[in-house]
């Protein structure tokens, strides 16, 4: 008679995508058939390429100041976006400043999905934990979340490493009830009770089988908290809680423009366009990737 515990874990009848290159193409089709995702798509794609080759788009110093051709218009001497009080071009601030909201942006999402991730694991799949880890992100969900940036900012000081500590803790809550959700309706499925009867570890459950199965719940969560997060990183660097002058950080621009709106106004317009298009775009995509990855929505 065959020895049936010689079987191997990784037979378990575990849901493997074994056409995971043609679910991707279909998640891609459907994706790209979103015409508003696929302009989100270009617009982040714009300010990666603005970001990455900042130096070779400009030859202005974003920093650097000339108060001789100070609170030009747009399209004057050179300066197509004009310049601000202090002579700086718009231009150049802009673009560099594309980099300090990607780079604040994509750390806090990823540090924000470390924490809720693990939180959300634990919770979903040990019930005497739920309640505990539960009742912890409720009380953080009762502070509305600027204010509980600006508590921890409060709390460590004012420099763009405190934001993106500041607007991961922010966004913990919300990703442990993502994943928790997306657990706890894997848990109990056949392939799980299979994993337990052979043996296999929480951990290796966990980790290996029931966290790539909530990949898109994490995916469509993180790229619409990049909305977020570079929408809060402008509005804490507006109320001098991020980005200290003379960084050429998107919502510090807005606040040193705040005073010249009568005169130059292109000193708060151009940048509050910079901000609400890289908030659309992560926003639709974010949407988009939703829709593709979960279509039955689209049939409610």
């Amino acid at each position: 008679m065959a020895n049936n515990s010689s079987v191997s874990l990784d037979s378990t009848p575990v849901p493997e995508n074994k056409e995971g290159g043609k679910r991707f193409k279909e998640i891609g089709k459907r994706l790209i058939q979103n015409r508003l995702a696929c302009l989100g798509l270009v617009i982040i794609g714009l300010q990666i390429f603005m970001a990455l080759f900042a130096p070779l788009l400009t030859s202005y110093d974003p920093t650097a100041q000339e108060l001789s051709v100070k609170e030009l218009p747009p399209g004057t001497e050179g300066h197509w976006l004009g310049t601000d009080e202090y002579g700086r071009d718009m231009w150049s601030r802009i673009i560099y400043g594309s980099r300090i909201s990607l780079i604040v942006g994509i750390s806090s999402v990823i540090l924000g999905l470390v924490g809720g991730v693990v939180i959300g694991l634990l919770a979903g799949y040990y019930r005497w934990l739920d309640g505990l880890l539960m009742r912890l992100m409720d009380i953080m969900f009762s502070f509305p979340g600027i204010l509980l940036a600006m508590l921890v900012i409060a709390m460590l000081g004012t420099s763009l490493v405190n934001v993106v500590i500041a607007i991961s803790i922010w966004s913990i809550p919300s990703c442990a009830r993502v994943v928790r959700g997306s657990v706890m309706s894997l848990k109990n499925q056949d392939f799980v009770t299979a994993l337990r009867a052979l043996g296999a570890s929480d951990g290796r459950i966990l980790f290996k089988h029931i966290l790539p199965n909530c990949t898109a719940p994490i995916i469509v969560f993180a790229t619409m908290r990049m909305a977020t997060a570079i929408l809060s990183t402008s509005s804490l660097s507006f109320l001098g809680l991020g980005a200290q002058p003379p960084t050429p950080e998107w919502g510090a621009m807005i606040a040193s423009g705040k005073d010249f709106m009568w005169t130059s106004p292109h000193m708060t317009i151009i940048p509050g366009i910079a901000i609400m298009l890289v908030v659309f775009a992560f926003n639709v995509v974010g949407d988009g990737l939703r829709d593709a990855l979960d279509p039955k929505m689209t049939e409610h």
